[in-house]
């Protein structure tokens, strides 16, 4: 397997399968990363190493989980000719639900048409056309919803008391343990797919102020305050997550996959969090 942008989720999906005896490699731009890497069991590269090619070719699998900019995708901008070239197995790229842009709360599945008001999902809704214009490329998409787990959660927010719920009338999000993402890709790399394209999220879009409210009940700690959007200090990284306003449908990484979520909602994801990071 070969990881361009090892980061967070790349971390579990490497170890994951190194405890299957895969080889993985993971690119980084930041060498300060590289212990990081290997903690994961994966072999850690600079994305510009004069190796990344050769390792790149010899590889069956490869998950793209390096973001886009304005100037398109840039693993695909470096490496197209390999992907041309090279008959990899199976082919992953990590996009977003931020594709489909805003329904006003109403479900979308991967069938709905994508019309992204974000620049971050214009820029995702670019390069998954661009993944799909290569040819003879078993390209698998997987449009995640909002990740978190382990290390990535409300709690640490909740316990410095800087949290709060802010509110915005009938906004909800969807969400997936990283746990459950890692399920999602190991399945997809099992299956005898040639490609496909999956919503990745739990059985339960939320309200965010929902969410931070059960956080601090686990935690034994006071509701943080509500505060409604227009008055919430937002960065506008921030106010663009509440820019868009779905509820995302997963059934099928369940019919195609098979797969049964271990934490189908953010009680579940958040129970077993605070069982780990109190130590219990």
């Amino acid at each position: 397997m070969f990881i361009f942008g090892a980061g967070y989720t790349a971390g579990y999906l490497s170890k994951k399968l190194t405890e299957q005896g895969w080889t993985v490699y993971g690119t980084t731009r930041r060498q300060e990363r590289f212990d990081k890497i290997a903690q994961s069991g994966a072999h850690p590269l600079l994305v510009d190493d004069p190796t990344v090619s050769e390792r790149l070719s010899a590889c069956s699998h490869v998950l793209i989980s390096a973001g886009p900019s304005e100037n398109g995708d840039p693993t695909l901008n470096d490496y197209r000719s390999l992907f041309v070239e090279n008959r990899f197995e199976w082919v992953g790229y990590l996009s977003t639900t931020g594709v489909y842009g805003g329904t006003e709360g109403e479900w979308v599945d991967e069938e709905t048409p994508l019309h992204p008001t974000t620049t971050r999902g214009q820029q995702r809704k670019s390069a998954e056309e661009a993944w799909s214009e290569v040819p003879n490329l078993p390209l698998h998409i997987f449009r995640l919803a909002g990740i978190y787990g382990p290390g990535r959660g409300p709690f640490s927010k909740v316990k410095s008391g800087k949290a709060q719920r802010i509110i915005k009338k009938d906004q909800v999000f969807s969400r997936i343990h990283v746990e459950d993402l890692v399920q999602v890709l190991c399945a997809s790399i099992a299956a005898d797919t040639y490609g496909g394209v999956y919503n990745v999220c739990d059985n339960y879009p939320a309200p965010p102020q929902d969410v931070i409210g059960y956080a601090a009940e686990l935690l034994g700690l006071p509701i943080p305050p509500a505060i409604a959007f227009e008055d919430a200090n937002l960065s506008p990284m921030g106010k663009s997550f509440y820019a868009e306003n779905k509820r995302v449908a997963n059934e099928r990484i369940k019919s195609e996959l098979g797969i049964s979520l271990k934490y189908p909602d953010y009680k579940a994801g958040l129970n077993a969090l605070v069982r780990l990071e109190e130590g219990l």
